[in-house]
């Protein structure tokens, strides 16, 4: 153990750490090796969080003064900047990303933070006179308590995005960090202790290895909006719950993203983006590029060195600088994609590479999964309709246009699709008709901060980033007002 991981990580709730619940350890996927501890909160944790975060909307001049949230986001950024290598060092060593996807999602929590600084004095409300002596503005309010339920794949980054847009819209907030996730979870909280800027109780973070608090979150009165990352199960069970008390919600859930590659397609520049579509973050990424849709006259040669490029993977700990793709997040993680892929060859699934667990050597005490590479002969088996969440690619021949984006429609998810081809006219003609959030044209997942991300159909409900990353966190008020028109 070194730095802030000789303390156990603590709840911060009410301007104040927290020392309740029981220990547990953080371990590192990389090694099986305990890095620190952790107290593991739950029900009266998230209780006292709400109670801190109804409280500190009082404070009239953090809901009311949009320069105030702007400063505090803006001091935010500027302490994340300046604390980016340890933000980076515990993704690292407790998400078991390599140091290149780390830095990535590290440098998305200044961009965004610095974007939403901005938004929290842009509330785009509007003015109109619809007649005569009458008058009419509508004005965005916030909502009130934001519940923030977040995930352990990209947990800096990912607690980030749903907070700042709360923030800047003048919410408070209860974040509910995944006990895996909880080193990051304590560094979260002494940066954003550090921001005076901030009123006390304004932000709220429990860690919690159950739902107790979560589930909370989403059943009481109280909170008046939920930010959920996670599955399409849990996501519509909270959908559901949530009704009861008809708060807003907002849902990123899952993906299965399609690559729709035509025959015109430049291989030498696809192949390496195709490679690490599945093997970022070993594929515990709602937009891993999962399933590959390829024109039949180019499949041979595509499912050729697609498969030599998957087995050239280098995998290891962050800690190597030679490692390509890093450790599942846990061993039970690596049991779980182990099981579907059996099943989906016992299923008529043709493997081209076999892939699966590390079972000898250094690596073997670690949660390492080699890539896997399967040819399925339709839609209907399951590992083309359910997200692996790990290094794990189906691949499906398509000679149409139209048969190519029937299959990429062909399942109950819509977060993101890929096309890849050099003729412009088709690549717009395609990505109008897919059913996905972000299309990336000749890329994969490049979408940006600026822009509102979310999912179609079973992938989500509302949008983050973006000017609409507020929307799910504001009331509009309509204000009428008739006046004399002469003196």
């Amino acid at each position: 153990m070194n730095g802030h991981f000789r303390t156990p990580a603590r709840h911060w709730i009410d301007g104040e750490w927290v020392a309740t619940g029981s220990e547990a350890e953080s371990i590192d996927p990389a090694t099986g090796d305990v890095i620190g501890t952790y107290l593991d909160g739950g029900l009266e944790e998230a209780e006292a969080a709400i109670r801190a975060a109804e409280k500190a909307l009082g404070d009239q001049t953090w809901t009311g003064d949009p320069n105030r949230r702007a400063a505090a986001l803006s001091h935010l950024a500027d302490a994340y900047a300046a604390r980016l290598d340890e933000v980076i060092d515990t993704l690292c060593l407790e998400n078991g990303k390599v140091r290149a996807e780390a830095t990535f999602e590290a440098e998305l929590i200044v961009r965004a933070l610095r974007f939403v600084a901005g938004l929290a004095t842009q509330s785009f409300g509007r003015a109109l006179d619809p007649s005569p002596g009458r008058s009419v503005v509508s004005l965005r309010q916030p909502i009130g308590v934001a519940g923030l339920i977040i995930p352990w794949n990209s947990p800096a980054y990912l607690a980030i995005r749903a907070l700042g847009p709360a923030l800047a819209a003048g919410c408070t907030a209860v974040v509910k960090m995944p006990h895996k996730a909880a080193q990051t979870a304590a560094l979260m909280a002494d940066i954003l202790a550090s921001i005076p800027d901030l009123p006390q109780g304004s932000v709220n973070i429990f860690i919690e290895s159950g739902a107790a608090g979560a589930k909370l979150l989403v059943e009481s009165a109280k909170v008046r909006a939920i930010s959920y990352t996670g599955s399409t199960h849990t996501g519509r069970a909270i959908a559901q719950t949530a009704s009861a008390s008809l708060k807003r919600i907002n849902l990123e859930l899952g993906g299965k993203t399609p690559h729709l590659i035509f025959d015109d397609v430049d291989l030498d520049r696809l192949l390496p983006i195709l490679t690490k579509s599945s093997t970022v973050f070993a594929g515990q990424f709602c937009m891993t590029g999962s399933r590959i849709l390829v024109q039949r006259n180019i499949a041979d040669q595509l499912r050729d060195r697609l498969a030599r490029s998957l087995e050239a993977v280098r995998l290891g700990p962050a800690a190597s600088a030679s490692s390509d793709m890093g450790p599942l997040i846990d061993k039970a993680s690596v049991s779980r994609v182990d099981r579907i892929v059996k099943e989906a060859i016992a299923a008529g699934a043709k493997v081209i590479l076999r892939g699966g667990p590390v079972a000898d050597g250094p690596l073997a005490k670690g949660a390492f999964y080699r890539p896997c590479l399967l040819e399925v002969p339709n839609s209907r088996l399951e590992i083309v309709q359910m997200e692996v969440f790990g290094p794990v690619q189906t691949l499906q021949l398509f000679d149409s246009e139209e048969e190519a984006i029937e299959l990429a429609n062909d399942t109950e998810f819509g977060l993101s699709a890929c096309v890849w081809s050099s003729n412009a006219d088709r690549l717009f003609r395609v990505s109008r008709k897919l059913d996905a959030g972000l299309v990336s044209i000749n890329n994969w997942a490049n979408h940006v901060v600026e822009f509102e991300e979310g999912g179609f159909k079973a992938s989500g409900l509302g949008r983050l980033g973006g000017i609409g990353a507020i929307d799910d966190f504001t009331e509009i008020k309509q204000i009428a007002y008739n006046y004399a028109t002469t003196a």
